[in-house]
């Protein structure tokens, strides 16, 4: 799968993320991250919850779940997760996002 990213963003620290065929690329602030991610493969994201998230689609689609409601986005959508709120979601190959999470440590720095 070509990435959708330019090498600018391909050149930032990745991070350690649990889930098969998935890369991302990560902006670390002192409060905050900014996470690119891209999936080659279809995940399922167990049920979780953590500081609030804003998610952009870029390409694909994905199904979220809360409070028992599915909802479907695809290229062009956002939306955003409320701080502790429970969420799950099923994320369909070929999907690419951006995410910020007010969180400065949701995600680690892949160790090279």
């Amino acid at each position: 799968m070509k990435s959708i990213f330019p090498q600018s963003i391909r050149n930032l620290p990745e991070i350690t993320i649990p889930f098969s065929g998935v890369k991302g690329y990560i902006v670390q602030g002192e409060k905050e991250q900014v996470v690119f991610m891209e999936f080659k493969n279809d995940n399922e994201i167990p049920e979780h919850s953590h500081e609030s998230q804003w998610e952009i689609v870029l390409e694909g689609k994905v199904d979220y779940w809360r409070d028992g409601k599915k909802n479907t986005y695809t290229k062009g959508d956002r939306f955003f997760v409320p701080q502790g709120k429970k969420h799950s979601a099923h994320i369909y190959a070929g999907y690419s996002c951006i995410i910020f999470f007010n969180q400065k440590d949701r995600y680690k720095k892949k160790k090279l």
